[in-house]
């Protein structure tokens, strides 16, 4: 099952950011370092990520400038979701891989290029290994 789970905002200046949707939104932040902030909304989370320096393609997934949204989902088994995708013909951006908190993530292009970030559910990641 897919659950849409996060929103990630490419900003340009993670303080000010940070600031913005921290003090004037009132969202509660989760977690910050310089190159990433994490805000808890309900359900779905709302994260900052500092985008690239100059005008990147969106499609790639590391070189996301300032002013740009990726939208993000939850699967339980991301293994399987990427060979189902690959077997679609779907691109893939960035192959399955550890990040940050030990999450695993993988992030594909739509039919339009944007990245779509897709995350493997934390509970399913701890019960396999």
């Amino acid at each position: 099952m897919v659950r849409f789970s996060h929103t990630i905002v490419f900003v340009s200046d993670m303080v000010r950011s940070a600031k913005f949707y921290r003090d004037a939104l009132g969202l509660p932040l989760r977690f910050e370092s310089p190159d990433w902030a994490e805000f808890a909304t309900g359900s779905c989370n709302l994260a900052l990520r500092k985008g690239a320096d100059g005008a990147a393609p969106p499609a790639q997934a590391d070189l996301i400038p300032p002013g740009h949204c990726q939208v993000g989902f939850t699967v339980d088994d991301l293994d399987g979701f990427h060979a189902r995708l690959l077997a679609l013909g779907i691109r893939c951006l960035q192959e399955p891989k550890a990040v940050e908190l030990g999450e695993r993530t993988a992030v594909y292009a739509d039919p339009d290029g944007l990245p779509i970030s897709v995350v493997e559910s934390v509970a399913f990641a701890a019960s396999v290994r």
